[in-house]
């Protein structure tokens, strides 16, 4: 059954059983969660400086609906929160002496509480904690532990109690952590198993503090194909583990989840109900458990639960108070992203460049050859809806081109990890269906940012060959790449410690790191140079 009938067909049975409840004294608890906020507060695409139906001014619209009905709600963020938009970089990285402004926002809206997710940690533990001495809700992590220690770095659980039923709100990250960040992002911090942390904290809710539901809110999604029972491809160990918890650990009512970024209004796994909001605050969950009253006992029991995932849409209003709170965050931003710093002799778009060499990529390539005097580069194409126009180019423009806050790494790498890499980012593209284009084979469970091209090299992705052997004619300065060639590989950071299951560069040795963002580094390139680079060199192609 597809995810999206099985999580309609999970609202419909939960609620109708929620209906058919006799006439014991219940109530019903209600919960918001969003999920993946990163930095998203006014309803604007910063790339493009267009409206957008997302972020926090739209979702307080529907909070406050909600609120209208439910004022004793609890509301819960599953992670990713303070990173992502140009107004979160700029404040973290350029401007961090005002408060948080996702926190200043959060705490207007009455957050009760945020699970931390890996994207907190990209601007170090000094931003972070920061922006949580600015919350005035507490920050989870039941499996984030002081290294060498039994203790945890932030607070397991919370409690609520919402009409005299006693709610405990376990919150969990993903332990990826490492596998993604800087060390020195989280000096000092282990991020244990998940599952045995959400044992650990159900079994103190359930016996010592005596709570009524059980809640978990966590930066993990759904870690395998329900139809097939497969792991989703790409995932570092434990990445995700929304089912194993639900399967593995009993006395959880309602898991809210995040990271994988997907649309999950409701799925019912071994009676536990899973839900996700999404991203960018372009949904809101709505979870409603009714519980009753165990007559013989006197505790409230779960008698029935359903969720739904609200959208936000063009008919949804930005609430006024929360644009006038951001305003003075955006307007920096904005400033900072008009900045011209070189100049194109054409428009350049990199729509195609999941299937042909493209110029815009190439500039990326180029910033990081030269910056880290490589032989070989490789870049994904963040975002297919980059775009420069002909004429001035802004730091928008080269914003909108990398999204991300990665650093510059170069390694020590042999022709067989290159080619090694090549082969992992291959798997871009599904082994059946060959007689389709490239473009109808992507493999929706591989996401866009773990397709890696490279630069330096010539080579072709035959996907007529089978997973694994679909890189051919690989070749270095026009000569056949030998396995144990030498090169200078220049990759970043987020690929050097395994992001998107690129393990050949586990044991590599380290030759340079930039303290800069790659983001900046192409900024301080156009400077200098002011030209954008508008011809791609032709040196990968897909056959046939």
């Amino acid at each position: 059954m597809p995810l999206t009938t099985l999580c309609r067909f999970a609202v419909f049975a939960l609620v109708t059983t929620a209906c058919a409840l006799g006439a014991a004294e219940r109530t019903r608890i209600t919960f918001l969660s969003t999920t993946d906020l990163h930095g998203n507060i006014y309803p604007i695409d910063y790339f493009t400086n267009q409206p957008s139906h997302l972020g926090l001014a739209k979702v307080a619209t529907l909070i406050h609906q909600v609120r209208r009905e439910e004022p004793e709600l609890i509301l819960l963020d599953s992670g990713d929160t303070i990173q992502g938009t140009p107004l979160a970089y700029y404040h973290n990285r350029r401007n961090n002496a005002p408060p948080s402004p996702m926190m200043l926002v959060m705490n207007a809206l009455k957050y009760d509480a945020l699970a931390i997710g890996n994207h907190e940690y990209n601007f170090g533990l000094g931003v972070l904690n920061k922006a949580r001495r600015e919350a005035s809700f507490p920050w989870l992590s039941g499996n984030t532990y002081k290294a060498g220690t039994e203790e945890t770095a932030f607070p397991p659980y919370v409690i609520k109690e919402v009409k005299g039923v006693r709610v405990g709100i376990i919150g969990l990250t993903t332990p990826g952590v490492p596998s993604w960040d800087n060390p020195g992002n989280y000096a000092g911090l282990e991020f244990r198993d998940p599952v045995v942390a959400a044992r650990k904290w159900v079994q103190v809710l359930r016996e010592r503090e005596q709570v009524d539901i059980v809640a978990i809110a966590m930066h993990m999604g759904v870690e395998l194909d329900l139809a097939s029972g497969r792991p989703n491809p790409g995932q570092v160990p434990q990445e995700n583990a929304a089912v194993a918890i639900a399967r593995e650990v009993p006395g959880i009512d309602v898991i809210f989840m995040g990271h994988t970024h997907r649309d999950v209004p409701a799925l019912l796994v071994n009676g536990v109900l899973l839900s996700q909001a999404n991203r960018w605050g372009d949904r809101v969950v709505r979870a409603d458990l009714y519980v009753e009253r165990n007559a013989s006992s006197g505790r409230w029991e779960v008698a029935a639960k359903g969720a739904v995932s609200l959208p936000v849409t063009a008919s949804v209003p930005a609430d006024p108070a929360v644009l006038a709170l951001a305003e003075p965050y955006h307007r920096d931003a904005q400033a900072w992203l008009d900045t011209v710093v070189g100049e194109a002799a054409t428009e350049l778009t990199a729509t195609d460049g999941y299937f042909e060499d493209n110029a815009l990529i190439d500039l990326i390539q180029r910033v990081q050859l030269e910056a880290g005097q490589a032989d070989v580069s490789l870049a994904a194409n963040f975002n297919l809806r980059a775009r420069v126009a002909a004429g001035p180019v802004t730091v928008r423009d080269i914003a909108g081109l990398y999204i991300y806050e990665n650093t510059l790494v170069v390694i020590e790498a042999t022709g067989a990890i290159v080619k090694a890499a090549l082969e992992h980012s291959a798997r871009f593209f599904r082994e059946s269906d060959r007689e389709k284009t490239p473009r109808e084979r992507i493999d929706p469970r591989v996401p866009g940012y773990n397709f890696d091209l490279a630069e330096g090299v010539e080579y072709e992705i035959d996907l007529r060959r089978p997973l694994g052997d679909r890189i051919r004619n690989l070749r270095f300065q026009g000569e056949p790449l030998a396995p144990d060639r030498v090169l200078r590989l220049a990759i970043n950071n987020y690929r050097l410690n395994g992001g998107g299951g690129y393990t050949m560069y586990k044991d590599a040795k380290v030759l340079h790191r930039s303290s800069e963002e790659i983001r900046d580094l192409i900024i301080t390139w156009m400077e200098r140079n002011r030209q954008v680079p508008v011809t791609p060199n032709h040196n990968w192609r897909i056959v046939p």
